[in-house]
């Protein structure tokens, strides 16, 4: 194991001599010999290795006792540690996003944090060759592309990830063998989220019925994938070179008779690439967003344009096909009233709001999901309705007792003042049920009296 871990960051130059390695220990397996392994080879090339813990808040006692075993490993290895203890299940309503996103980003903003307090480096994660398995299928799930399949990568920025090569059944005997002690996360038993369905019920039974090295084939799998993705990748930034006629920061102008000369795959490369490079972000933008764009260019109307998410723009201008953040354009108020039981797109949002009321035991609530939510349906007073904000807005965030402004809450949030009108707000005739995406209201939380339970759920 030690001589394939070594050949990999020789190969991808994950480490280099003097680096900082920042090393994310839960205390479980993966990374416990991510861990061991980089010790042994710290002593073929000289690099410093710091130990940093996460308590995400949501264990408990076990929680703690893991974080008590990575302090007491560091201090017996001599490492320099690194601890933090955050609450992940309420930055995750906070945030409006789900529990595994919001472990992501603390983890990720934690490291981080100490690579800035030891003057910069690199953090290693202990993600395997099951991980990106697990990747791949819960990326092919929710419709990604060739991008996405390639999954996670050794090198990703300032992440390096040196076992993504080894199998748990091998890391599982290098820990053996050494007689390596290391912490079970029981949650990681418990068939709660996505990955762990998949890692639990979907492979096992894949493995069973279809494809006993499914986890092999997957792995081969994303390497071609890669191979693919990169190649495109090389010549999408030289047809965005090619097409590209003016560039601001803001704003990106392409010349609409080159960029009707490519090929569709160009083509919605340079449109990913447009938006990425105007809003420094492709999160939340799906590949309907990126279709939506692109069939506005091919129609190849003049004075036509789109609005996409956090006030982006896409529009035509004779020849030109621009791409710009919008300069606060208002989204004129609507309310649109929603049945208790059906389906209603809202042309305004370009988006599909379905609604259902389930006796309570028929219900199986998935907290974690953002964009659908469970409400108490016999505390709902009046008609249902969905709209966007208006002045003096209120409502009683989830956790809370009193009320707060819906403008205090978007300021809180550090949502844009341009994207505000934007986002959907659900309500009753009296009070704020949702405002989607973010937070659900205290007024209709699912509780042991709990009758009958209202879904909403909004497809973008």
């Amino acid at each position: 194991m030690k001589a394939k871990v070594l050949e990999v960051i020789r190969k991808f130059n994950l480490i280099e001599p003097k680096d900082n390695i920042v090393v994310g220990v839960s205390g479980g397996p993966d990374s416990m010999a991510l861990l061991y392994i980089l010790l042994e080879i710290s002593r073929e090339i000289e690099f410093n290795i710091f130990i940093a813990h996460l308590n995400h808040g949501v264990r408990g006692k076990e929680a703690l006792e893991d974080e008590k075993f990575v302090e007491n490993l560091a201090k017996n290895l001599n490492l320099p540690f690194y601890s933090k203890r955050v609450n992940m299940d309420e930055y995750a309503r906070k945030k409006g996003m789900s529990s595994e996103e919001a472990g992501r980003t603390l983890r990720y903003g934690f490291f981080r944090e100490i690579l800035k307090q030891i003057g910069g480096g690199k953090i290693a994660v202990a993600h395997n060759k099951n991980d990106q398995a697990e990747t791949l299928l819960m990326r092919f799930f929710r419709g990604t592309g060739i991008d996405g399949l390639k999954g996670m990568e050794y090198k990703n920025g300032d992440i390096i990830r040196p076992i993504l090569g080894i199998d748990r059944v091998e890391i599982e005997k290098y820990l053996k063998d050494r007689n390596i002690e290391a912490r079970l996360d029981k949650t990681n038993l418990e068939p709660v989220y996505n990955r762990n369905r998949i890692r639990l019920e979907l492979i096992p039974y894949i493995e069973k019925h279809f494809n006993p090295n499914i986890v092999d084939t997957l792995w081969r799998a994303s390497n071609l994938f890669a191979i693919d993705s990169n190649f495109l990748e090389k010549h999408s930034d030289v047809a965005y070179k090619r097409v590209v006629k003016k560039r601001g920061k803001e704003s990106i102008v392409l010349d609409g008779r080159l960029f009707v000369k490519e090929d569709i795959s160009m083509q919605l490369r340079i449109i990913r690439n447009c938006i990425y490079e105007v809003n420094g972000s492709l999160q939340g933008f799906t590949n309907r967003h990126i279709l939506d764009v692109l069939n506005l260019f091919l129609e190849g109307k003049t004075g036509k344009e789109i609005h996409l998410l956090y006030n982006i723009i896409a529009k035509t201008s004779y020849d030109d096909y621009i791409i710009e953040k919008g300069k606060g354009h208002r989204l004129q108020d609507f309310e649109v009233e929603l049945p208790f039981d059906g389906v209603t797109y809202i042309d305004q949002l370009d988006i599909k709001v379905v609604t259902k009321v389930f006796s309570k035991e028929n219900v199986k609530i998935n907290v974690n999901e953002r964009f659908k939510k469970y409400f108490d349906y016999d505390k709902i007073e009046g008609n249902l309705y969905i709209r966007n904000k208006r002045d003096g807005d209120r409502f009683v965030p989830y956790g809370m007792l009193g009320s707060k402004k819906v403008k205090d809450f978007f300021i809180d949030e550090k949502i844009p003042k341009e994207s505000r009108d934007r986002i959907p707000i659900i309500t009753d005739d009296n009070n704020i049920l949702w405002i989607v995406g973010y937070r659900t209201s205290n007024i209709f939380k699912i509780t042991a009296d709990t009758k009958r339970i209202l879904m909403i759920e909004i497809f973008h």
